[in-house]
């Protein structure tokens, strides 16, 4: 007989609640939890084929090592062997930099990518890391780090609650949110207009999201930053800016009135290709809004002044008094998350502590930029990377210049990956290590509750047991940080955890902060629960969450907090509720596994909650509106304002039934909408004397692509489209769908020169193309 099981979908932002039908060990179908706390039943295609991704045949089932040039079949036993044997003894040859670790966009969909990487770099001892990243978001933990001093420290937007949404390069209808966890944003979207409120889109495609705008402006595309440094300057000359209870916490106010002289709507109004009477029109009604939220994703960050743009999303919530406001833009507060400190000066936000071998690129939030990893691979020398670790990543699509790259791996001495397909990059890997599929594996969290716009928590254990021959994902991740660290077979996996475990309670009870200061650790490590290593990790980060248990420990809170104040159980949640200091009820506090396991659909943890000045970790304890960093990058954006526009610029674009290149092989999930065409306005295709249906050569820094044009007017003039995540047309990969279509890799347009200077995030929107038709 059929059985159900809840699971919380892995595979977008958006962390939808599932309800899978299981027949034996198989999924045979998902469909919406109407009963999860966060998502009440919204499902989008993604999570409808979770089935059909789980049970997809070209899924690895056991590990592959790669013998006399091949990669055959092998025991779990026999990978770690291969990998303890190499890794270990290249770094005592080479060093700790001879090895590079990479991790791609699934691992923030899995406990194991949260929970096991830091360990994993801290056993190599390696600066050589490189993530996703730098190829999407960087731009936002930036410009977060240094106007708050938390690089995580990002505010997403009050939807349920504003009365004016202004969304700059971003498309939520179709990619589900980004940096912005949002079940059903497309209802959150049409409950905003129905209430009365208004919703701006800036794009220069005519997306599904601008189809449901009340306003949509399409100016040219990276000119993101001069339209918010005109509207901000906009605010602040017409007196308009109004920071409110936001002006104690904030400094550098008439600094960044002066910084931004240079940028009034005329003076931008060429650049962004739009009326300046239309810029001052839109300053206006955000300042004019009851409430309002700026909000900017990877249309503005992946672009030549990312971080800028980034910067100047909360400098506009600052100036209207929005950002820490309900119905505006306010920090999240995770359940697993750590626990709010009291407020006061912290040790900020730096950048550049160390530089890429190579060309010289700083370090940013440890992390080196993606589109520079192929010539640290393949510039002989000393630190030269030889050895690559791979978790859940495909950088030789998702990268700039895949061929040099897929080239570069092909010279490695030794590379792992962990990864369910032998895909583009895995098949140049001496050891695949693949995870079993998502049913059964458990799912928590970790970075998206960080973002979401309501404060949740939810936990689902695997729906589907594991078989008899394969590991659990967080099992083989804690195999390959012993087998690095010269433990493989000296230690069981449950050691790494126990040592996370350890650790962790060893700094809380010695934090003088902490209600367990003093507390005995071997003590408190008893008293975890859960089945395995990493559900007593997840018991753990829920008790010492800002909704935790505590182990029991008396409350502890800032200052103005009521010692022993009592909160009924059914106290109203939000603005104005009785705390404890940390904007936590008391029938919300008192969280652990057992809880959470004992609520399979997730505990609603209230609406979103000022949390400032508590969330600001700069040197001088106040958001800093003005950092260096970015005074000094302002040139380079007034230089823009004299510069010609390129006659034609390329922009990426979402598809609804996609993620990046890892959804590509599900059957359910290509075709239709999601294909890789080029879409060209029709004055362009005019121009250019390209047809509908027919093909083009496109051509950038990095070479050229052939691909197939779509004619239509969604995109404006002077602009093309081509999908992210394409490209499955190498030999050696077990991809049969993929391949079948195969699309071309828009990435393969670029060498890899063009990056945002502050964060190092690799140029992908926006950088100028050439056509030309083929037969």
């Amino acid at each position: 007989m059929p059985r159900t099981a809840p699971r919380i979908c892995p595979l977008c932002e958006a962390t939808c609640g599932l309800t899978l039908t299981i027949e034996g060990t198989e999924v045979t179908g998902a469909r919406g939890d109407r009963d999860d706390v966060f998502s009440r039943g919204f499902i989008c295609p993604k999570g409808a084929a979770f089935g059909a991704l789980d049970t997809d045949p070209d899924r690895l089932r056991a590990p592959l090592v790669r013998r006399d040039g091949q990669l055959r079949e092998a025991t779990w036993e026999e990978a770690y062997d291969a990998i303890a044997a190499a890794v270990p003894a290249l770094v005592a040859e080479h060093g700790p930099r001879s090895v590079g670790v990479v991790l791609g966009n699934p691992n923030v969909h899995t406990m194991a990518g949260a929970l096991y990487p830091p360990l994993l770099i801290n056993a190599l001892g390696t600066r050589n890391l490189f993530t996703a990243s730098t190829l999407d978001q960087m731009p936002k933990h930036v410009s977060s780090g240094l106007l708050f001093g938390d690089p995580f420290a990002i505010p997403v937007p009050d939807l349920d609650r504003t009365d004016f949404l202004l969304v700059l390069g971003a498309n939520p209808v179709e990619s589900n949110g980004s940096l912005c966890t949002a079940p059903d944003f497309p209802g959150r979207l049409k409950a905003l207009r129905a209430r009365g409120g208004t919703l701006v889109v800036v794009d220069p495609r005519r997306t599904r999201t601008a189809r449901l705008a009340d306003r949509h402006l399409a100016p040219r595309p990276g000119s993101d930053a001069l339209l918010l440094a005109a509207l901000a300057h906009t605010l602040i000359t017409e007196k308009l800016a109004d920071p409110g209870p936001l002006a104690e916490h904030v400094e550098g106010l008439r600094e960044l009135g002066d910084a931004l002289a240079s940028f009034t709507p005329e003076a931008v109004a060429p650049a962004c290709d739009l009326p300046a009477a239309e810029i001052r029109a839109l300053a206006r009604d955000l300042a004019a809004a009851p409430t309002a939220a700026v909000y900017g994703r990877i249309g503005s960050c992946t672009v030549e002044h990312g971080t800028l743009a980034s910067w100047l999303v909360d400098v506009l919530n600052i100036l209207t008094g929005n950002l820490d406001r309900p119905g505006g833009a306010l920090f999240p507060l995770a359940a697993a998350g750590p626990r709010p400190r009291p407020a006061g000066p912290g040790r900020g936000f730096a950048l550049g502590r160390w530089h890429s071998r190579v060309s010289g690129h700083p370090e940013v939030k440890s992390e080196l930029p993606s589109a520079a990893l192929a010539e640290e691979i393949d510039t002989p020398g000393e630190g030269r990377i030889r050895a690559l670790i791979c978790v859940a990543a495909n950088p030789v699509l998702s990268a700039p210049d895949g061929r040099r790259l897929d080239t570069a791996l092909a010279g490695l001495d030794f590379m792992v990956s962990v990864d369910p397909y032998l895909n583009e990059t895995s098949r140049h890997a001496h050891v695949v290590l693949p995870p079993p599929p998502p049913s059964r594996s458990a799912h928590h969290d970790f970075a998206f509750n960080g973002f979401a716009v309501h404060n949740q928590v939810r936990y689902t254990r695997p729906a589907v047991p594991l078989e008899a021959d394969r590991l659990d994902e967080c099992e083989i991740h804690a195999r390959l940080v012993l087998a690095v660290s010269g433990m493989h077979g000296a230690a069981e996996p449950s050691a790494v955890d126990e040592l996370a475990i350890r650790t962790t309670l060893a700094k809380e009870t010695s934090d003088r902060h902490s209600p367990l200061h003093g507390a005995d650790p071997e003590h408190l490590a008893g008293l975890l629960t859960g089945e395995n290593g990493p559900e007593r990790r997840l018991d753990l980060m829920l008790r010492l969450g800002p909704y935790g248990d505590r182990f029991g420990a008396p409350e502890t809170g800032p200052a103005d907090a009521v010692p022993g104040h009592a909160v009924p159980a059914d106290a109203p949640a939000g603005p104005g509720a009785p705390d404890r200091g940390f904007g936590v009820t008391a029938h919300e506090a008192g969280l652990n596994l057992e809880r959470l396991l004992a609520h399979p659909h997730g505990i609603d943890l209230g609406p979103l909650r000022p949390r400032l000045p508590g969330v600001l970790r700069t040197r001088s304890g106040r958001i800093e509106l003005l950092p260096d960093p970015i005074a000094a990058e302002l040139p380079r954006l007034r230089a823009a304002l004299a510069e010609r526009p390129a006659a034609l610029v390329l922009v990426g674009r979402r598809h609804l039934r996609s993620n990046n290149s890892w959804l590509h092989n599900v059957p359910a999930l290509v075709g239709g909408s999601n294909r890789c065409t080029l879409q060209v306005h029709p004055q362009d295709a005019a121009r250019h004397g390209l047809t509908d249906g027919g093909r083009a050569r496109i051509s950038a820094d990095g070479g050229s692509l052939d691909v197939p044009v779509e004619v239509t007017d969604t995109v404006r003039a002077g602009v093309v489209s081509l999908p992210h995540g394409w490209g499955h047309d190498r030999s050696g990969t077990r991809l049969s769908v993929a391949a079948a279509d195969p699309g071309a890799n828009v990435n393969q347009l670029l060498d890899g020169t063009r990056l945002d200077p502050l964060s190092g995030t690799a140029v992908l929107n926006a950088f100028p193309v050439q056509l030309a038709p083929l037969p």
